[in-house]
């Protein structure tokens, strides 16, 4: 497990990032709501451990050890919430021989909340990803910029969903890539790709001014940066409103600490990923002081080794 230290303050949202303190402390109260965000993206089938052949990545990862290190933070703290940004399908044998009904199944044994779609999962065609999810998911599948109303996925899959831990409300919408050019239509069926970000701050409008969420999620399969001019996770947090939080997937990128990105009014949105296969288990944890108005947020990624 590796942990980094870094504390920032943007005075204008009242928000306070923090690594190795306590929110609490950090707040300055003890009169705080805390809450654990764990999350995952681009596990992609890997089961069990990367083999012991001398590989960087020897040894690493894991289903069992995920859900071990889950089961244990769960006992220690009162509100957990568990993400993860999707690429669940696709990478190991066992998505070859189980079409991801393992996958699926390992994810309602660890208590996922909420994902989103990745590119590849829909490689084992779009009414698959269907049938896996009606038979062996009990978690939501969010994403606000595919419409699936002519597919097999239509009304399951949400543009958001709304998680109460406590007296907590979380907001928590999903975003994905352009499938065109990565996945054949005969896998997408009917399914629609319209502008990320033009759906996300909609959604991400509903959920803060309607909702009342205290906190606003997106889980983003658009990847952290590209050199071309392409929507990212950075361009997003830059042109949105009202998201709070990205946590997100597709390029594999291991970050050792959220970033802080301005979004169009100025408020800072932190935007987090975690590699790729179940090496690391992302942890932000958040305390809220309603009565003034902040909240503390302690990056703590779990390392699977």
């Amino acid at each position: 497990m590796r942990r980094r230290t870094f504390l920032r303050q943007i005075s204008a949202t009242g928000l306070m990032i923090g690594s190795g303190l306590s929110p609490a402390l950090a707040l300055g109260t003890s009169d705080t709501v805390s809450l654990t965000i764990l999350h995952t993206n681009d596990w992609h089938s890997r089961i069990e451990p990367f083999p012991m052949d001398g590989g960087r990545n020897a040894g690493m990862g894991g289903a069992v050890r995920r859900a071990q290190k889950i089961a244990t933070l769960r006992k220690e703290l009162e509100h957990v919430l568990l993400l993860d940004a999707g690429d669940i399908f696709q990478g190991t044998p066992y998505f070859n021989l189980y079409s991801g009904e393992l996958e699926f199944k390992l994810m309602t044994e660890m208590g996922y909340d909420v994902a989103t779609i990745g590119n590849h999962d829909f490689d084992g065609g779009i009414e698959n990803l269907a049938n896996q999810f009606d038979q062996h998911a009990s978690f939501g599948l969010v994403n606000s910029n595919y419409h699936m109303e002519n597919t097999p996925l239509a009304g399951k899959v949400k543009p958001y969903q709304i998680i109460e831990k406590g007296s907590l409300r979380i907001g928590i919408l999903g975003v994905g890539i352009e499938l065109d050019g990565l996945v054949p239509a005969s896998l997408t069926g009917e399914t629609v790709y319209t502008d990320p970000i033009a759906a996300a701050n909609k959604t991400a409008m509903h959920l803060k001014m309607e909702e009342k969420c205290d906190l606003v999620i997106c889980l983003s399969h658009l990847g952290y940066r590209y050199r071309e001019e392409k929507v990212s996770d950075l361009v997003l947090a830059a042109q949105s409103r009202n998201i709070d939080l990205i946590l997100g997937g597709h390029t594999h990128t291991f970050l050792d600490e959220p970033v802080v990105v301005n979004n169009r009014d100025q408020q800072g949105v932190l935007v987090h990923q975690v590699g790729w296969a179940g090496i690391l288990l992302g942890r932000i944890d958040v305390s809220f002081d309603k009565r003034r108005g902040k909240r503390c947020f302690n990056c703590a990624n779990e390392w699977l080794g």
